[in-house]
């Protein structure tokens, strides 16, 4: 019974990643306008701030503008660009849309190459290296390296910016973008980045989130491998269970990060896991059921 069990459950996967990918087109083209034209924007405005104003610009107005509303805002906002968050949302589609899930871990890759690149290459001060603690408002952990380009951005951007490549509906697109430049925002509102370094994130994120759509769209073979798949929702699965006892020094966004991390485990255990033992148990199908 095991190794049959096993047999249909590799069978019923590969259905379901075969149907998930005939849902989604390979390309986009009102997307890929999409992002181009938020990527040209970023760029603007980040080349703007530093060679009008500075490195710091815009960082003591934004951050104390902010402090007008309550911290658990910015707090909630702010893990919207932490890496397991990303992963843990992913479950939500995986199956569903597995060329999704491919398109977005190739633009993490290039994402990832960007920011971290960056990062060594610049090591650039973060405002509490540089500020006195009361000249602006603090929220969560302090940081004072690696500031440029702000990773929570290019995290934040490389998500949604994905969704926005794919989405069908302009409103959809516009809500997608606003999370992604709100998480952005919530970098100078909890003091950790300056506003330039967020322009730069969402910057290369919505760069990697085209690039890693057109090549998902070259290559779309894997999206439709079980083993990719199955690797990349495992690690997805670890990374969900994390945020049911780590909150990365956000307090005020504990819980959400628990109720996301309990209904993304909820539903890979579901779909990848009880739905096919439910097929199981009821027997072989024709191949009209299928």
């Amino acid at each position: 019974m095991h190794t049959d069990f096993i047999a249909f459950w590799k069978q019923s996967m590969r259905e379901g990643l075969d149907a998930g990918a005939a849902r989604t087109p390979l390309t986009s083209p009102s997307g890929a306008a999409w992002l181009s034209g938020w990527a040209r924007v970023c760029l603007i405005v980040g080349l703007t701030l530093y060679l009008g104003v500075g490195y710091d610009a815009g960082f003591i107005r934004i951050n104390a503008a902010a402090s007008a509303y309550p911290d658990w805002v910015w707090q909630c906002l702010t893990v919207l660009g932490d890496e397991r968050v990303a992963f843990a949302l992913a479950l939500l589609f995986a199956l569903r849309y597995p060329r999704i899930l491919w398109a977005l871990i190739l633009a993490a890759l290039i994402a990832a190459a960007y920011s971290r690149g960056f990062k060594a290459l610049f090591d650039a001060t973060r405002p509490p290296g540089v500020l006195s603690a009361d000249a602006f408002n603090l929220i969560g952990p302090s940081h004072t390296r690696a500031s440029f380009p702000s990773g929570h951005s290019v995290t934040a951007a490389v998500f949604f910016g994905v969704l926005v490549y794919y989405a069908r509906w302009t409103a959809l697109r516009a809500l997608f973008l606003a999370l992604a430049v709100l998480a952005g925002l919530s970098r100078v509102a909890v003091g950790v980045h300056w506003p330039v370094d967020v322009a730069a994130g969402l910057f290369g994120g919505a760069l990697a989130a085209w690039l890693g759509a057109v090549l998902a769209a070259r290559w779309p073979g894997p999206a439709t491998n079980l083993w990719v798949h199955v690797a990349v929702v495992s690690l997805a699965v670890i990374l969900a269970v994390t945020l049911l006892f780590d909150d990365a020094g956000y307090r005020a966004a504990a819980t959400p990060l628990v109720v996301l991390g309990a209904v993304a485990l909820g539903v890979a255990g579901m779909q990848y896991l009880l739905r096919p033992w439910l097929g199981y148990r009821q027997g072989p199908r024709s191949p009209a059921q299928r």
